[in-house]
């Protein structure tokens, strides 16, 4: 029985709390009004000017406080429930300086790039539909979550006021009041989060503007990276099974000249042209594999990182729940981008042992890849250790050109992937890919 009050006590505590948090937050703008109008009135209706002062403050304290209203709003929804409602902001795109000298922004042209960002930052937000849906949200929540979250706090004030006179019905009237505090306390800040994610989340046509946004750039991406693998193609078998094979056309020359002049010396040149020729073979094997691993197609995902890490300097452990087979590109996308999270390790964390790991739910895949190497890696390639901080820092093959983790997010993100980075200094760093798949 102790230990059941003790809990509801706990419960009563951080419901006053988070409903004393949701009531501030979401009653600021209405308080800004009452303000505003009050200080129109104390101003006195005799002046003719007395209504101006309330509509510029309402006007601009609401556009001023709406944004970060609901930022805090998706910031309390997300830490109390875990729900993630999305922002769905548009994002300013760069400003470009012209041989003219001007700056054009996507809009217009200006003298400066401080006049430039500034005239697409108001444009923005401007004919962001977001910003209309944050300013209808600011109108709905305290008419809703606001009252509710209110009455613990309210009920609390009651009460002090009541039982604090001496007369026996306000006493009484506190005591309900206090009453009403605590059964409501824990329950009063709930309604915020269906609230959130009915006005606050971004529309359809929001999400569909995103998504073809996102659409677009994973197609540069993709354009971009396989013109830079074709070019890497072109430039293996240039330098070298193109200068092999012409090597091994000249010796075979050479050789036929000499049959009956210096036997001996042509069968050295068709020696050194066997060995040519085998040496041809090998280099266009291990291009064939760098495009598309032989074993792969024939063994499956798990086999054929487990032959990836046999051929690692580093202690590599595979493990995986069950055999795993994906569509050929997942699958693909999959394998080098384990392949160039274990370069990493090697050539840039220090580290002796490697883990991965393979699951495959009835979502998708997920691998994770944990080194012991000095970590600190970081997503925007400040720091140059742990797995695939390298290839931030230097830039490594096998991402198209494009190099580290931003090649190796582009990779997964057009399979709706993504890549997760923990790596703290001292390491361990631990990489994490998640791929939707059936």
């Amino acid at each position: 029985m102790t230990r059941q009050a003790a809990s509801w006590g706990a419960r009563v505590g951080v419901g006053f709390v988070r409903a004393c948090a949701v009531a501030g937050v979401t009653l600021l703008i209405p308080a800004v009004w009452a303000g505003a109008v009050a200080l129109g009135i104390r101003w006195g209706p005799a002046n003719p000017w007395s209504w101006l002062l309330p509509v510029v403050l309402v006007g601009t304290g609401t556009l001023a406080l709406a944004r970060p209203v609901c930022r805090a709003v998706r910031v309390l929804v997300a830490r109390w429930t875990g729900t993630v409602v999305p922002a769905g902001y548009r994002q300013a795109g760069p400003v470009v300086r012209m041989s003219t000298g001007y700056w054009w922004n996507g809009h217009s042209y200006e003298r400066s790039r401080r006049d430039a960002e500034l005239d697409q930052r108001w444009r923005t937000w401007w004919t962001d539909p977001a910003t209309w849906r944050d300013l209808r949200f600011t109108a709905v929540v305290p008419l809703t979550a606001g009252l509710v979250a209110a009455v613990p706090a309210a009920g609390a004030g009651a009460a002090l006021l009541g039982l604090a006179r001496p007369e026996p019905s306000v006493r009484l009237a506190g005591a309900l009041a206090a009453v009403t505090a605590v059964a409501c306390a824990p329950y009063a800040w709930r309604l915020l989060e269906p609230v959130a994610v009915r006005f606050l989340g971004p529309s359809a046509a929001m999400l569909l503007a995103e998504r073809v946004v996102e659409l677009t750039a994973q197609r540069a991406d993709v354009t971009v990276t396989q013109a830079a693998e074709i070019r890497r193609i072109e430039q293996d078998l240039h330098d070298g099974a193109q200068a092999g094979l012409v090597a091994l056309g000249l010796s075979l020359a050479t050789a036929e000249k000499l049959m009956e002049s210096d036997p001996q010396r042509a069968r050295a040149l068709m020696r050194a042209a066997r060995a040519g020729a085998a040496s041809s073979l090998a280099e266009l094997r291990d291009l064939v594999r760098g495009i598309n691993p032989p074993l792969l197609n024939e063994r499956g995902l798990v086999d054929a990182v487990r032959a990836l890490a046999l051929n690692s300097p580093l202690d590599v452990t595979v493990t995986a729940d069950r055999p795993i087979r994906l569509e050929p590109p997942i699958e693909s996308a999959v394998y080098f981008g384990i392949a160039e999270l274990l370069t990493n390790a090697t050539k840039h964390a220090r580290a002796t042992t490697v883990r991965i790991a393979l699951a495959h739910s009835e979502t998708g895949i997920v691998v994770e890849v944990e080194d012991d190497g000095r970590g600190g890696a970081v997503a925007g390639g400040a720091v140059a250790g742990g797995t695939g901080a390298g290839a931030e820092a230097a830039g490594s093959p096998g991402t198209g050109g494009a190099g580290g983790l931003a090649g190796l997010r582009r990779r997964l993100a057009v399979f709706d992937g993504r890549l997760e980075i923990t790596s703290p200094e001292g390491g361990p760093t631990c990489a994490t890919m998640v791929v939707p798949c059936e």
